[in-house]
């Protein structure tokens, strides 16, 4: 009944504050704890995007090369986003778990906990990371095409030309997809830079630039005076 906890933060601002982390860690210990699991150690990526798949991650690997072992047969994180990039990754990388005899344990599924263990809990995590690639996937659809349409009209947002190229496209639906989820305009400049983007003139992106890009609403909805 061994066990390894995985915590993740994607953004520095996250990592030095801590506080994202230490609730992870808070509820991983307390379900080992009421699951009977022996917790033998938790992992910890400060500052690492998700975007970035398990073995490339310098926790993964740890996670990876502590079920190599052959001893810890459970794997337990908050949030089925915390450990996998997409759908694929994660039905990939549990199937392979599933034949080592290792189950993932999720801690928060809406109020709810999910074990892979079971048949149940397998087909629970098989629909549950279908719907968050579909919901990635509505996000980035919708974005796009308004981003299209505001380019049609002429429209700058925040000083960038935008929907020039599909990586404009998406740096601007990344944007909305983190504001949506409450994240500060600091911590999405973070994001963007931890993940590779960068700003027209191939910069880092700053709090303020972010702003710009939110201010004028979800592209396609014109404010007033606009």
């Amino acid at each position: 009944m061994k066990a390894v906890g995985y915590v993740r933060v994607s953004t520095l601002d996250q990592a030095r504050e801590g506080v994202s982390l230490d609730a992870q860690t808070e509820r991983i210990r307390a379900y080992c704890t009421m699951a009977g699991l022996d917790l033998v150690a938790i992992l910890r990526e400060e500052g690492v995007s998700g975007a970035r798949s398990l073995d490339s991650r310098p926790g993964g690997r740890e996670l990876i090369h502590a079920l190599a072992g052959g001893e810890v047969r459970h794997v337990v994180a908050l949030k089925l986003d915390r450990l996998f990039r997409d759908a694929v990754d994660a039905l990939t990388s549990t199937r392979e778990w599933d034949r080592a005899g290792v189950s993932l344990h999720l801690v928060d599924m809406g109020g709810q906990t999910l074990n892979t263990g079971s048949a149940m809990g397998r087909m629970f995590l098989t629909m549950t990371a279908a719907f968050a690639e579909l919901e990635r996937n509505l996000i980035s659809e919708r974005t796009r095409t308004a981003l299209q349409h505001k380019k049609a009209q002429g429209i700058r947002l925040g000083g960038i030309p935008l929907g020039e190229t599909d990586e404009e496209l998406r740096t601007v639906a990344r944007i909305f997809e983190l504001r949506g989820q409450d994240v500060t305009f600091r911590a999405i400049a973070a994001t963007l830079a931890a993940e590779g983007h960068r700003t027209k003139k191939g910069g880092q992106w700053a709090a303020q630039t972010v702003r710009k890009v939110l201010a004028r609403g979800f592209p396609g909805e014109r404010q007033p005076g606009q």
